[in-house]
């Protein structure tokens, strides 16, 4: 029986999941062990991956951006990130100093661009989700310039947030590869950053990416949560996430 004759086969031309694997005695059939293995690559070389941080520095720009600032983590090295997570959650001294410096007025909400553990999830879908982002927010919020951080883990924009003097910051972020999602971006949200904010005080957007997550469906979603989470002045478990059910309303 080929592939295409399985009664599976119709299933999985919707889902990349692995469902229903066939076997060849007792072991999987070269075609699925080939897809397999190319998949673990894929998520490898994600995670190892570095951002082109002059490509999406400038195409920021291109999109109507005021330039961002880099940044670093405390975290030295790609495998020193990878082993010390909470390096990763700390500003280097001498950018904290710089983006403390660079702060102006108070803000609304504060952006973060990290390449967490999937530089390309950043590099392919953060410019798309944030278009969307401010068509959907249509200017009713001031945000701060983007700050892109390397090295960066999510709780990082907690220190940038409080740094820029931000009401709330938005971290979009490279998630951990899945088999068969090495570009899947994240999207944390936390009201009052400080360092020691927890993940219960956090809204999560996950799978941002065209299999996913559409972006621009990402970006009706995030922006109900931020006007709900500054109108009440919370996030987290604090606020449940009721975007769905106004979107809808707002279709009628």
């Amino acid at each position: 029986m080929s592939e295409d004759d399985e009664p599976w086969a119709e299933l999985r031309r919707h889902t990349p999941a692995r469902i229903a694997l066939g076997r060849s005695g007792i072991s999987q059939r070269t075609a699925d062990w080939l897809h397999f293995a190319a998949d673990h690559a894929q998520a490898r070389d994600a995670v190892h991956l570095p951002l082109d941080e002059a490509a999406l520095r400038d195409g920021l720009i291109e999109d109507g951006w005021p330039e961002p600032m880099t940044v670093h983590s405390r975290a030295g090295t790609r495998i020193e990130y990878l082993r010390r997570p909470d390096l990763g959650r700390r500003l280097d001294a001498a950018d904290a100093a710089a983006l403390r410096s660079r702060a102006g007025t108070p803000v609304d909400i504060a952006l973060m661009l990290g390449d967490g553990l999937s530089a390309a999830a950043l590099q392919a879908h953060a410019r798309p989700l944030l278009r969307a982002l401010r068509e959907a927010l249509a200017q009713r919020v001031s945000v701060a310039s983007p700050v892109l951080a390397l090295q960066a883990r999510v709780a990082l924009g907690d220190e940038i947030g409080a740094l820029l003097r931000a009401r709330l910051v938005l971290v979009l972020i490279g998630e951990r590869p899945g088999l068969s999602s090495a570009d899947s971006l994240g999207a944390y949200l936390t009201h009052g950053p400080e360092i020691g904010r927890s993940d219960a005080q956090r809204n999560c957007v996950s799978n941002i990416r065209p299999a996913g997550l559409a972006p621009a469906l990402a970006a009706q979603r995030l922006a109900w949560l931020i006007q709900a989470s500054l109108r009440r002045g919370l996030s987290g478990i604090a606020l449940k996430d009721d975007s769905e059910g106004a979107l809808l309303l707002d279709q009628k």
